[in-house]
């Protein structure tokens, strides 16, 4: 889209998490408003001044949030709102130092545990969970012994069912919330 450009790349206009992304990580997306679609929150960016995060505009959250979480696409939407407000509360830095955290471990649960077929399950797990429950996680499966020795199959599956024990705790489902 002529004239919209993003300086932050881990959080979208919108509240997306770019950084944890499933088609960022494969080199599919655009970004905001330089994919195969115009993006109707980049045009209404442009027409607020070019703001930065929808949080900054002095008209938010307004009716493109109403039901911007209660599906998702290829990626989560679940965390939007939360990520606006974290934003606001804690500051984009801040944020950003979270996001980098969560890549890295989203980062070593692909190289290690992707069967292949488990991307977007370990993207959405880390986007929902919260870091203190990754760390948990993952101390639970380096602590594994012989974990190592299974196929990747088997591994992939034990830490997905570790994932889903730790997001049950909070009534987080991890599965992509489709339309009917």
């Amino acid at each position: 889209m002529n004239g919209f450009e993003r300086g932050n790349s881990l959080l979208s206009l919108c509240g997306l998490n770019c950084g944890l992304c499933p088609m960022r990580l494969g080199g599919h997306c655009g970004g905001c408003g330089n994919g195969n679609q115009s993006c109707k929150i980049a045009r209404c960016s442009l027409e607020h001044g070019g703001v930065e995060y929808c949080c900054e505009c002095v008209g938010y959250p307004c009716e493109k949030y109403e039901r911007i979480d209660e599906y998702d696409s290829f990626f989560t939407h679940r965390r939007q709102k939360a990520d606006l407000e974290k934003v606001i509360a804690v500051g984009v830095e801040r944020y950003n130092r979270e996001q980098e955290e969560k890549i890295r471990l989203l980062s070593f649960l692909l190289d290690n545990f992707n069967d292949g077929r488990r991307r977007s399950f370990f993207c959405t797990a880390v986007n929902l969970l919260e870091l203190p429950e990754i760390h948990e996680a993952l101390d639970e499966i380096r602590a594994s012994a012989g974990l190592a020795l299974l196929p990747l199959r088997e591994r992939s599956s034990y830490v997905s069912e570790v994932l889903q024990r730790i997001a049950g705790r909070r009534n987080v489902d991890l599965k992509l919330r489709k339309k009917a």
